[in-house]
C-alpha cells in the first residue's frame, strides 16, 4: 500500500462512526440523489461525503466539510456486484487444466473433473477462497451459476444453502441453476425446478440456436422454451440464461427467448449471459434482437474477460474477433448491459480472482467503453444490482450503506491504468480489514500437482 492510502488508512481506523470523507470523486453515473455537482471531461464529479452510523447521511458540494478525512481528490466507487460466476467450478485449473484453451476443452475438462471430485467438501472449499478474494476486493454481490445435473444437483444446492446463510451481512449471494434446456424438457426439469425454487434460486439454463437466421425455427425448440418457462411461471422464478456462446452467424436463441417472454407475458427478471454469436451476424438481425430483448425487459451481462479466452481460438492462428456481444448498440437500444467476472481459474477461463475492478479495467479496454465514459459505471454497480433485484445496491446515495471502495487514483486514466492493489474497502463505513487469500490454502485439494 502507498504511503498516502497508508495514512488515510489510519486516519479512517480513528474516525468513528460519524466522519466527512472531504474532497472525494466519483463518476456521476453512481450517485444518485445528489443534485447539481460540477463534472470534469470524463464525467467525475467532485465533492465530500458524510456518513454516520455507518450510512451515508449526505452527498454535498466541495468545501463543505469542515474536518474529516481528505481523499485528496481520489476517487470512491460503490461496492461492487458480480452478477455471474462460478463459484462451484473456480479455481480447478492446478488439477484440472484446459489442454487447449477451446470452449469443447472447457466443457469435456469440467466434466471429468465433475464426476471424480465435486463433493461438497472441494466445492465448499473453492467457493470460499473465491469469496473471499471477492470480499477483500470490494464486492458485496455476487450470483453464482451452480452445474445442476442428476444426481449431481442436491449436493451442489446443498452446500450453496449453508454457503450463502454463513455469508450473509458480507456478500449477498444467489444462485442459479446451469443445465442444458433438453434437461429440463422431462421429469428431471421438475425435479430440478423444485430443488432451485426450494432453495431460493433463479431458473437458469444454457442454450443456443444454429442454423440459418431466416430459417424456421424446429417445433421442439419451441416447445422445450416454452416448457422451461412454464417450470419458473409455476415456482415464481426469475430467469438467468447462458445463451449463444459461439461465433455462430445462425444462432439465433437470443432473439427466441425475448419473443417467448413477450407472447408469454412473462412477469419475473430475465437475464442472459454471452450472446457472442450477435456481433457475427447482419445489422438487420442484431438490431431486431436487440429490439425484442428491450420490449421483453431481458437484462444482458457480458464476461469480456472469459470470452476473449474462449472465443475463436485456434491452435497457431491469430484470434480474428473479440468473442463479445453488441454493448453500445444494446445500450443505445435501452437494454441494460452489466459487466460480470465469469469464471476464474478453471477449464472455462485460466485466470480471474473476482475482481470486479479488474473487469471494469479490462472491459473498458475489450470493449471501448470509453470516450466517453457516460453510464459504464453503473455496469458493475446499479444495473447487475437490478437484474439480481436488490435495488439501490451499487449506489451511492443518501441512507444507503456506506459500503465503498476508496482510491487514490484521480481521474479515469489513472483509475484505469494500474489495478489499485492499494484500495481501501469501507464497509458499514468501517475500514475492511480483510486480505484476498494466498494460493497455497488450496493446496490440500492437489496434492499430486502442487509444491
Amino acid at each position: 500500500m502507498s504511503s498516502a492510502m497508508a495514512k488515510t488508512r489510519a486516519a479512517l481506523a480513528g474516525a468513528g462512526s460519524d466522519f466527512w470523507l472531504r474532497d472525494v470523486r466519483a463518476p456521476a453515473a453512481v450517485l444518485e440523489g445528489a443534485g447539481p455537482l460540477p463534472l470534469d471531461r470524463d464525467g467525475i464529479a467532485r465533492f465530500d461525503l458524510r456518513i454516520e452510523q455507518g450510512r451515508i447521511a449526505a452527498i454535498a458540494p466541495l468545501g463543505t466539510a469542515p474536518d474529516g478525512v481528505s481523499l485528496d481528490g481520489g476517487q470512491i466507487w460503490p461496492g461492487m456486484l458480480d452478477a455471474h460466476t462460478h463459484l462451484d467450478k473456480g479455481h480447478i485449473w492446478q488439477r484440472a487444466a484446459n489442454p487447449d484453451g477451446s470452449f469443447i476443452g472447457a466443457v469435456t475438462t469440467v466434466m471429468a473433473d465433475r464426476d471424480v471430485n465435486w463433493s461438497e467438501a472441494d466445492m465448499r472449499a473453492r467457493a470460499e477462497f473465491a469469496l473471499r478474494a471477492a470480499y477483500a476486493h470490494g464486492t458485496v454481490a455476487v450470483r453464482t451459476h451452480l452445474d445442476s445435473y442428476m444426481p449431481h444437483a442436491p449436493k451442489a444446492w446443498r452446500m450453496f444453502r449453508q454457503l450463502r446463510d454463513d455469508w450473509a451481512g458480507r456478500i449477498t449471494l444467489q444462485a442459479s441453476s446451469i443445465a442444458p434446456l433438453d434437461r429440463f424438457a422431462g421429469d428431471e426439469g421438475a425435479e430440478l425446478a423444485d430443488i432451485v425454487a426450494e432453495s431460493g434460486g433463479v431458473l437458469g439454463m444454457v442454450t443456443r440456436l444454429s442454423g440459418g437466421i431466416h430459417d424456421d425455427i424446429p417445433p421442439e425448440f419451441h416447445a422445450m422454451l416454452d416448457h422451461f418457462f412454464a417450470l419458473a411461471e409455476a415456482r415464481g422464478l426469475d430467469l438467468d440464461l447462458h445463451v449463444d456462446e459461439s461465433g455462430e452467424t445462425g444462432a439465433r436463441a437470443l432473439r427466441e427467448i425475448a419473443l417467448t417472454a413477450m407472447r408469454r407475458g412473462f412477469k419475473g427478471r430475465i437475464q442472459c449471459g454471452h450472446c457472442c454469436s450477435l456481433s457475427r451476424q447482419t445489422d438487420e438481425f442484431a438490431l431486431e434482437t436487440i429490439k425484442a430483448c428491450a420490449d421483453a425487459g431481458v437484462a444482458i451481462v457480458v464476461l469480456p474477460m472469459c470470452n476473449m479466452y474462449l472465443q475463436d481460438r485456434e491452435p497457431g492462428r491469430t484470434p480474428r474477433w473479440r468473442g463479445v456481444t453488441l454493448v453500445h448498440e444494446m445500450q443505445a437500444g435501452g437494454v441494460s448491459v452489466s459487466l460480470a467476472s465469469d469464471n476464474t481459474r478453471d477449464p472455462f477461463y485460466a485466470y480471474g480472482d473476482l475482481d470486479m475492478v479488474e473487469v471494469m479495467r479490462e472491459a473498458t479496454r475489450i470493449l471501448h467503453l470509453d470516450h466517453p465514459y457516460g453510464d459504464w459505471p453503473l455496469s458493475v454497480g446499479g444495473r447487475p444490482a437490478a437484474a439480481m433485484g436488490l435495488q439501490g445496491a451499487g449506489m451511492i446515495r443518501a441512507g444507503a450503506p456506506a459500503d465503498l471502495i476508496l482510491f487514490r487514483a484521480r481521474h479515469m486514466t489513472e483509475w484505469l491504468s494500474r489495478p489499485q492493489a492499494d484500495r481501501i474497502v469501507l464497509r458499514n463505513g468501517k475500514v475492511l480489514d480483510a486480505e484476498v487469500p494466498d494460493w497455497r490454502e488450496l493446496d490440500h485439494l492437489f496434492p499430486a500437482t502442487t509444491g
